[in-house]
């Protein structure tokens, strides 16, 4: 396994990292457990869930898998997606952040979180709100670092101002959707990283699948997204399933997969400190974990960006 700081932060994670939002869902809890022993086994650090995973789920199959044997890992959750109905139910306010560390605090089974990330940002709390909870939660031990999930770069630049301005702790890392058929990060939020060390966590790197190649020809998996979530097809416009099948072309000549080739793409981006893939299997592990070596030289890297160029100017995921 290879090793990075978390931007410019003394938190060296491993560069492959576990996404759990299919645990207690797709993946059952005893599947769930093998996949988190066998992700450490193998040297991955960084697991990385929310509070609303799998409607809490998730944060208790971590926080069981674990019990004992929490110096192994870095547990990185987040707070902020609306959990019910009534007020306070969300967001970033000091109550709703307060309120929150302590439930996975406990399903976690921990006494501190390694990554506290606010999950989305929340126009109605100020920002100096926000930042001076986290702060509290550092100062008090339950919180070892900070960062946010879903920003845009002005909100990222604003956060930072205010932290630096009132002397409270700053967030070390965003958590963007970025993938070869999700590049819009590289017109802001990559360039304003790079300026102020703030670590990149891609999510969804595989695109949901489409970057495996597993929906060539209009397939559909047993087990898929699309299998289990319908929801999934307003995703699969043909420009992405047609680069999934140029990523697999372009893999084949590598002798590798269009999983491990679009892992490594990633991981040779500026700024990207852990790239989080997901797992509901052992296999899947092992697959992911062949991009961590996989050198990937100019040639290659420039035709991995021509032919997904247009995805730096097209909607999101």
């Amino acid at each position: 396994m290879r090793y990075r700081n978390l931007g410019t932060s003394g938190l060296e994670v491993s560069i492959l990292g576990l996404g759990t939002n299919a645990f207690g869902g797709r993946a059952d809890k005893n599947t769930s457990i093998r996949v988190l022993h066998h992700a450490v086994d193998s040297g991955i650090t960084f697991i990385d869930t929310a509070n609303i995973y799998t409607g809490t789920k998730s944060e208790e199959i971590i926080g069981e898998a674990f019990e004992g044997r929490r110096q192994d890992v870095l547990l990185a959750t987040k707070v902020g997606i609306k959990l019910g109905e009534g007020p306070n139910t969300r967001g970033a306010s000091r109550q709703h952040i307060l309120k929150e560390i302590e439930g996975s605090l406990r399903r976690l089974r921990t006494d501190y979180i390694d990554l506290y990330q606010i999950h989305v940002f929340d126009p109605k709390t100020p920002l100096d709100e926000t930042l001076r909870a986290l702060d509290d939660l550092v100062t008090s031990g339950k919180v070892r670092y900070v960062g946010a999930s879903n920003y845009a770069a002005w909100q990222m630049m604003k956060s930072l101002a205010i932290s630096e301005s009132q002397h409270l702790i700053k967030y070390v890392s965003i958590q963007p959707g970025y993938s070869l058929v999700d590049r819009g990060v590289e017109r802001e939020m990559i360039p304003f990283c790079l300026d102020q060390g703030i670590g990149v966590i891609p999510y969804f790197p595989l695109a949901g699948g489409i970057l495996t190649g597993k929906y060539s020809g209009g397939s559909v998996p047993s087990g898929s997204q699309l299998d289990k979530n319908p929801n999934f097809a307003h995703r699969l416009v043909s420009s992405r399933v047609e680069l999934g099948d140029q990523v697999t072309k372009i893999a084949a000549e590598l002798g590798t997969s269009a999983t491990v080739l679009s892992l490594a793409w990633l991981m040779h981006q500026p700024a990207v400190s852990t790239v989080i893939a997901g797992a509901t299997r052992e296999s899947q592990i092992d697959e992911n974990l062949k991009a961590v070596n996989l050198e990937l030289n100019d040639d290659v890297l420039k035709t991995l960006d021509e032919v997904s160029k247009e995805f730096i100017y097209s909607p999101p995921f």
